[in-house]
C-alpha cells in the first residue's frame, strides 16, 4: 500500500544512519585491536575461531562440530568456548547442541571467552580451542581466524547493521585465514566461484573451502533414531526459529519431502506452550505424520512437547561435508597446533 511505502522510506534511511554509526564504531574498535591499543590475550592452548560476519545461521556448529571430532579423534584435548545463550529453565541451545554432537568435548559456556580459555587449559588440560562465534570476539588472542559463509546469503545485502546484515563491513575478512562457504550445494556453481573469487580479491592467499549440510538421520525424544528413508511419502510439518529459515526448508526439500506445513519464528525464539499447542494444532489440521524442525529448535522444544504430541515429533540431524578445501582447512589448524608445541 502507499502509505506504508512512504514510512518506509525513512525508516530506511534512519536505519542507514545509524548503520554508518554503528560500522564507525566497528571500524574504530578492530583499529584499537590491530593498533594493540585494546590488548589481546595470548593463552599457552592453540585458538581456532569459527565465525562469521553477518548475522543469523551460517552453520557454524556444525562446523565446530566436525573440527572438533576431527581433532578429538587425532587424540588432541579439544574444548569448545561458547558464550551460551541463557533461556529460561537454564537451558542453553548451542552448548547443549554441541555436547550432543561431539562425545569427549569439554563445552565451557563463560561470556568472558579469556576466563572461559584459562578455564579450559587449567582445569581440563585442553590443547585446542575451538571459539564458537569468535570473530568478532578479539580479546581472545586466536591462531587460526576461520569464518563461515553461507552460500544462501552470503554477504547479507551488503549492507551494515541495523539497515541490513552485516556485523562488520566485508573487508573485515582480512583478518581471516580461511573462509568456509557452507551449505554450498544451496547455490549455482557460478554463485560459489563469484563468491570464491571476491573472497580472493580482498586476501590473495586466504583458504577457501566449500562445504554441505548433509542430512543424516531424524532424532525422536530418548535419543532414538530413525534413517531418512522412514520419511519417504510420509506428511511432514516442519518449523523452526533459527538465523536463516529458507535453507532449512529447502534443505528438506532437496529431500524430495511431502511438505505439509510450515511455520517460521524469529531467530533464538523461547517457545512457550501455546507455541507448541498452535504448532500441534496445524500439524493436526494438516494430518501431518511427522513434525520436524532443527536440532537447535528440537533441544529447546522437545521438554515441553513431550505430553503433547500425537505426532512424532524429531530434530533433522545434519553433518558438515566437505566438497573441497578440507586437507587446507586440517593444515591450517595443524601447523599452529606444532607451533605451539
Amino acid at each position: 500500500s502507499k502509505s506504508h511505502s512512504i514510512w518506509q522510506k525513512p525508516i530506511f534511511f534512519v536505519l542507514l544512519v545509524l548503520s554508518k554509526f554503528y560500522g564507525f564504531a566497528v571500524l574504530l574498535r578492530n583499529r584499537l585491536f590491530d593498533l594493540g591499543i585494546f590488548k589481546q590475550t595470548k593463552v599457552s592452548a592453540t585458538v581456532v575461531s569459527i565465525g562469521n560476519i553477518t548475522t543469523g545461521g551460517t552453520g557454524k556448529t556444525p562446523l565446530v562440530a566436525w573440527l572438533c571430532n576431527y581433532f578429538i579423534k587425532q587424540n588432541i584435548k579439544t574444548a569448545v568456548l561458547t558464550r551460551g545463550y541463557k533461556k529460561k529453565n537454564d537451558v542453553a541451545d548451542e552448548p547443549a547442541m554441541l555436547a550432543k554432537a561431539v562425545p569427549n568435548v569439554t563445552v565451557v559456556v563463560n561470556p568472558d571467552r579469556v576466563a572461559g580459555a584459562k578455564k579450559a587449559i587449567n582445569e581440563h588440560n585442553a590443547k585446542l580451542l575451538v571459539m564458537d562465534d569468535g570473530f568478532q570476539h578479539r580479546r581472545l588472542a586466536r591462531d587460526v581466524n576461520i569464518v563461515a559463509i553461507d552460500a544462501t546469503v552470503p554477504f547479507g545485502n551488503g549492507k551494515l547493521l541495523p539497515a541490513g546484515l552485516l556485523r562488520e563491513p566485508i573487508t573485515s575478512l582480512k583478518r581471516a585465514d580461511a573462509v568456509i562457504i557452507t551449505r554450498s550445494n544451496q547455490n549455482s556453481p557460478e554463485m560459489i566461484e563469484e563468491i570464491k573469487a571476491k573472497v580472493r580479491k580482498l586476501k590473495p592467499e586466504m583458504v577457501v573451502a566449500a562445504a554441505v549440510h548433509k542430512p543424516m538421520y531424524i532424532k525422536l525424544i530418548k535419543d532414538r533414531q530413525l534413517g531418512l528413508d522412514k520419511l519417504a511419502g510420509k506428511r511432514i510439518y516442519a518449523f523452526c526459529g533459527i538465523g536463516n529459515p529458507d535453507a532449512f526448508l529447502q534443505t528438506l526439500k532437496d529431500m524430495s519431502l511431502n511438505i505439509v506445513g510450515t511455520k517460521i519464528y524469529n531467530d533464538h525464539h523461547v517457545y512457550t506452550n501455546d507455541d507448541i499447542a498452535v504448532i500441534n494444532e496445524d500439524a493436526r489440521y494438516k494430518q501431518a505424520e511427522y513434525v520436524i524442525t532443527t536440532h537447535k529448535d528440537w533441544i529447546k522444544t522437545a521438554l515441553l512437547s513431550l505430553d503433547k504430541f500425537q505426532i512424532p515429533f524429531a530434530a533433522m540431524m545434519v553433518e558438515l561435508e566437505f566438497a573441497d578445501g578440507q586437507e587446507k582447512i586440517i593444515e591450517l589448524v595443524e601447523k599452529s597446533l606444532a607451533d605451539n608445541q
